[in-house]
């Protein structure tokens, strides 16, 4: 809550900041990919997946964009994201899809939240203590064996719930494992698991809304798959994180700066930290005030790139905390202050999300979410 009535404190002085790094959200964007797969798969509801400051896109910000779509409900990560959503007059009803203290559900006070309840030993636990009505979503582990009731537990769970006149059993949901995967082997064995728990808690409860097992890669398997709803994460932001979904998607967020300095360097010079760079001919070198704090991977040094027009400029040297030099010899008129794309939205440009998670051997998530929460975010 100090954090909230700090951001609250210093708004007022942003009207008059001019930040030297953008992060640029399309709602255009947005809204158009979340259509493609509400027209792709019409009979399933979506819960847009905002957790982690929405995959750093902005959780207010996405939030505002979202709150009077057809959805059934926001996906948070943890009470606090709650807050502050509530805090700034979201509607939407929100599903807490991480652990929850039993005693943070007992003394929550805010409206239409669901939280979820991620083992028998949490639901025993809960029943001890609650004395008012809750909503919550039983998580049940058909096989990644993370979090979840596990399936010999589920009739005692069933018994327990029955026996509270305090819980409101709105949903049943779990989590593929290897959905992204074209060897389907694992993702058939949970669909089996997953279509048995349904059916044995359609059985007991008849007033259970919502059957989720599927995140964005989930949705290829959807017509095996009993159930209603997808938490629509990766793909709601324009990237698809599986090669067997084919829409038609675009990246919402765009990362822009400005060259901060020039030099031009003669040949054999060093650039950086452990001086891993030396120019080969005549190069004009440019530093862009966005490092790795600023959510530039490091693993990036001497390997990746960011684009002025329509020219692609390779990071030079190793990438900093603050800033990263890049290689500007080929563009003419380069002067101070001229846009830097750090993060391209165009999915196919070497430094799209996509194609940086691939120079870096790792997974879009990971580039996503280290774009801290303090750089300035604009909906255009």
């Amino acid at each position: 809550m100090r954090l909230l009535k700090f951001f609250r404190k210093i708004k007022k002085y942003f009207s008059h900041y001019s930040p030297s790094i953008e992060i640029l959200i399309s709602k255009t964007r947005l809204l158009k990919n979340l259509k493609e797969y509400q027209r792709q798969y019409p009979k399933l509801l979506f819960a847009p997946v905002l957790k982690s400051n929405a995959y750093s896109h902005g959780l207010v910000l996405i939030a505002q964009i979202l709150d009077k779509e057809n959805i059934c409900f926001f996906v948070l990560d943890s009470l606090y994201e709650a807050i502050i959503l509530r805090d700034e007059s979201i509607k939407s009803e929100i599903l807490i899809i991480g652990f929850t203290k039993s005693e943070n559900i007992k003394n929550s006070k805010l409206p239409h939240i669901a939280f979820t309840i991620t083992s028998l030993e949490q639901l025993q636990e809960i029943t001890k203590i609650i004395t008012s009505k809750i909503k919550i979503h039983l998580k049940v582990d058909t096989g990644m064996h993370r979090q979840g009731i596990l399936l010999n537990q589920i009739n005692d769970s069933i018994e327990i719930i029955k026996a509270n006149k305090f819980i409101n059993l709105e949903g049943v949901c779990s989590h593929f494992a290897d959905a992204d995967n074209t060897n389907d082997t694992f993702t058939k064995i949970q669909i089996k698991e997953w279509n048995k728990v349904v059916s044995l808690f359609k059985e007991n409860f008849q007033t259970i809304k919502y059957f989720h097992i599927s995140a964005t890669a989930g949705t290829f398997y959807c017509e095996q798959t009993h159930g209603n709803v997808i938490r629509l994460g990766l793909g709601l932001y324009g990237i698809n994180p599986s090669p067997l979904i084919k829409l038609n998607l675009q990246p919402v967020l765009q990362m822009q700066s400005i060259i901060s300095s020039l030099k031009k360097l003669e040949i054999g010079e060093r650039i950086g930290y452990n001086i891993t760079h030396k120019t080969k001919e005549p190069s004009i070198i440019a530093t862009i005030p966005a490092g790795y704090f600023e959510g530039v991977d490091r693993r990036l040094s001497n390997l990746g790139f960011f684009k002025i027009n329509d020219t692609y400029c390779p990071i030079v040297g190793r990438v900093s905390m603050n800033i990263t030099s890049i290689d500007v010899t080929s563009i003419s008129n380069i002067k101070l202050g001229d846009k830097v794309i750090i993060i391209s939205n165009n999915k196919d440009d070497k430094n799209s999300i996509e194609n940086i998670a691939k120079l870096t051997q790792t997974i879009p998530y990971e580039i996503l979410v280290h774009i801290p929460q303090h750089l300035h975010r604009i909906t255009v």
